[in-house]
C-alpha cells in the first residue's frame, strides 16, 4: 500500500464512518475503484483505522465517555445492593446502562460478520443498499417525532437501537444513519440521537478491535518495517482528523433537523455504484 492510498483510505473512512452515508459501502467500492482489498494488504491497517475512528469520538464525546467510566463505580454498589431503578439513576448511569443493552444484539451480529462481508465483493449489492440507506434518513426526517426527553430513553428503545446498528454490518447501510433513524423513529431528541449512536459506537469500534487483536499480534505488520507502520499509521491519523469534523458536521446538520442532502448523496452514490458495478461485468 502506498502513502496516496493509505490518506485515501483514511479519509474516506473518517468521513463516511460519521456521516449517514456508509463507510463500509464507500471502503467497498474504493478497493474496487483502486483494486486495493485493505483486509488482505494487512489487518494491521484495518484496526488502525478503527482506532483512528475510535479516537474522533472521544475527542468529541470525551465527556460522556467519562461519565459513563465514572458510573460504572457508582453503579456496581447500587447493583449488588438491589437498590438500582432506572428512573432513579443519573445521566450518566442512564447513558452507560442503555448504551450496554444497546451493544448486547451486537454479539450474535459480529459472529455473522463474515458471511456479512462478502457483500462487500459485489459493488451493485453494496449500490442497491446505499439506496436503501438512502429511503432510511429520508423516512426519519419525515416521520421523527422528538417527543421523548433523555431520561424516558429506557431498555427497550436502547436493544432497538442495538438491533438497528446490527443491520448496519451490512455495507452500504450507514450505521450512525441506522441508529440515528432508530432512535428518532421512537422519538429520541435529535441531538440525543446522534449523541445516544456515537457513544454507543465506543464499545462496537472497540469490541471489532479487539477481535482482531490476536492476527494484529501475530504478524500482520513486519516489527522493523517502520516505513509500513508510518504509512498505516498516517491512514488513521487521516480517519481521526476528518472523522473529528465529520461529526461535528453531522451535528450542524442534525440541529438544521434536515439530513436530506445525505439522502440525496446515499442515493447517488449508489446508483454510481450499480452503474459501475455493471460496467465492470
Amino acid at each position: 500500500m502506498t502513502l496516496l492510498e493509505s490518506l485515501l483510505f483514511g479519509a474516506v473512512q473518517g468521513i463516511t464512518e460519521f456521516l449517514p452515508v456508509s463507510s463500509s459501502g464507500h471502503i467497498a467500492i474504493a478497493e474496487a475503484l483502486t483494486g486495493v482489498d485493505i483486509g488482505d494488504d494487512s489487518l494491521a491497517f484495518t484496526v488502525l483505522l478503527h482506532l483512528g475512528t475510535l479516537a474522533a469520538v472521544l475527542v468529541v464525546y470525551g465527556k460522556e465517555v467519562f461519565g459513563m467510566l465514572k458510573a460504572a463505580f457508582t453503579l456496581v454498589p447500587k447493583l449488588f445492593g438491589r437498590k438500582f431503578r432506572m428512573s432513579e439513576a443519573n445521566s450518566d448511569e442512564r447513558m452507560l446502562v442503555t448504551v450496554f443493552i444497546a451493544t448486547l444484539p451486537l454479539i450474535p451480529g459480529f459472529m455473522l460478520e463474515d458471511k456479512i462481508g462478502c457483500v462487500s465483493q459485489n459493488v451493485i449489492a453494496v449500490g442497491a443498499i446505499l439506496t436503501v440507506n438512502s429511503i432510511v434518513l429520508f423516512m426519519s426526517d419525515r416521520f421523527s417525532r422528538e417527543s421523548l426527553a433523555p431520561e424516558k430513553v429506557g431498555a427497550r428503545h436502547a436493544l432497538i437501537v442495538g438491533i438497528a446498528q446490527v443491520f448496519a454490518l451490512f455495507p452500504g447501510l450507514s450505521r450512525s444513519g441506522t441508529t440515528v433513524s432508530a432512535g428518532l423513529f421512537q422519538g429520541f431528541e435529535r441531538e440525543y440521537a446522534l449523541k445516544f449512536s456515537f457513544v454507543m459506537s465506543v464499545p462496537a469500534v472497540a469490541g471489532a478491535c479487539i477481535l482482531d487483536l490476536p492476527g494484529f499480534i501475530s504478524g500482520s505488520v513486519q516489527t522493523g518495517d517502520v516505513r509500513t507502520l508510518g504509512i498505516y499509521f498516517a491512514g488513521a491519523l487521516t480517519a481521526a482528523l476528518v472523522g473529528i469534523a465529520s461529526i461535528k458536521l453531522f451535528r450542524f446538520a442534525a440541529k438544521k433537523k434536515s439530513f436530506l442532502p445525505f439522502s440525496i448523496y446515499s442515493l447517488a452514490a449508489g446508483i454510481t455504484a450499480i452503474a459501475a458495478g455493471i460496467s465492470m461485468r
